[in-house]
């Protein structure tokens, strides 16, 4: 079970919670960076198109091991450009479960190839 936290006088938003408590669990998943890459390995065009496939290549793991978009308590997302959060946000915001995890978010000067614009990494527990 989950308990997620936004205490008073912290900035809260519908993308992330300040913190995720893991109230009972039977097992972790941990999640290496997932990149906007199609099965073909071709990246997506732009950031909506990466940001849709970096979350659907998420998923894909998620249920392979029997877990869903609710088991995720933490989340780092990596971005190559400041100028791409609003278009990433938007992108992302249909496919972020209804109560979001604990979420950093950085820029990052460049990714493991130049045609890469985002990476999402996760922690989920069930």
């Amino acid at each position: 079970m989950l308990r997620k936290f936004n205490p008073p006088g912290m900035g809260s938003s519908n993308m992330y919670h300040q913190g995720v408590e893991i109230t009972s669990f039977q097992r972790m998943l941990f999640i290496s960076g997932q990149v906007g890459v199609g099965s073909d390995g071709a990246p997506g065009k732009d950031i909506r198109q990466q940001t849709e496939l970096a979350i659907n290549n998420l998923y894909n793991i998620l249920a392979a091991a029997d877990m869903d978009a609710n088991d995720i308590v933490k989340t780092t997302i990596y971005l190559t450009d400041e100028n791409l959060l609003g278009a990433f946000m938007e992108a992302g915001a249909s496919s972020l479960p209804s109560a979001p995890p604990a979420t950093t978010l950085v820029i990052v000067k460049a990714l493991a190839s130049p045609d890469l614009l985002i990476e999402i990494e996760a922690v989920a527990a069930k």
